[in-house]
């Protein structure tokens, strides 16, 4: 059987902290948490969004730029399945369901969905730091959005804000490992873009 290693009950940690967040967003305008809401619930999709930018700029940039950007979707996958096993190891409950009383913005999340740590944080920081390696530009701005993603879960009531800093630190720490070594396989974009996959990857750089 696997260990917990982590209480059932993670208010103890930051409960308060989480609680008047939530309060924050039960004064808040309705247009105002709706539009944290979508932003939480779909969100990810602009980070795809910004990953087909990268891959449309690096068709014109060097193999390097190119193997950076197509590594970023796989350091996403990686992140996921590394906080995956987080999940499986420490069952925290939902603070919304840990603390029923409180009233939240995004509906409560199932017995057995466990809170520890954000996977919409992981992914958001898995990308922005990918994408950083690629581009300094979209990796800002996904750095920015990133918070933001992270922001709005405990915003909308479904995470502690420990579940998302840890998310975010599990996202940077996937995104920059993989990140510093996703150049190296420079080559072997260099070697596909010889073949029929060229026109997908783009020829690179203009030579005088």
């Amino acid at each position: 059987m696997t260990a917990d290693l982590l209480a059932y009950d993670g208010s103890g940690i930051d409960g308060g902290a989480y609680t008047t967040v939530t309060r924050w967003a039960q004064d808040a305008p309705h247009w105002f948490d709706q539009a944290v809401r979508v932003w939480s619930d779909l969100g990810l999709g602009v980070f795809a969004v910004l990953m087909l930018l990268a891959w449309w700029q690096a068709r014109r940039a060097d193999s390097v730029v190119m193997a950076r950007v197509l590594a970023a979707p796989v350091i996403v996958v990686a992140g996921y399945l590394a906080n995956s096993a987080l999940k499986t190891m420490v069952h925290e409950v939902r603070p919304c369901q840990q603390l029923p009383r409180t009233v939240t913005v995004e509906s409560c999340p199932g017995t057995g969905d466990w809170s520890f740590p954000s996977n919409h944080t992981v992914i958001a920081f898995a990308a922005a730091a990918a994408l950083w390696f690629a581009y300094r530009r979209i990796g800002w701005i996904a750095l920015g959005l990133a918070v933001l993603m992270g922001a709005s879960r405990v915003w909308i009531g479904v995470h502690y804000p420990h579940d998302v800093l840890i998310g975010a630190l599990v996202g940077l720490l996937v995104g920059v490992l993989l990140g510093l070594v996703a150049g190296r396989c420079a080559p072997v974009v260099e070697r596909i873009r010889g073949g029929v996959l060229g026109p997908f990857l783009g020829a690179g750089p203009a030579t005088a």
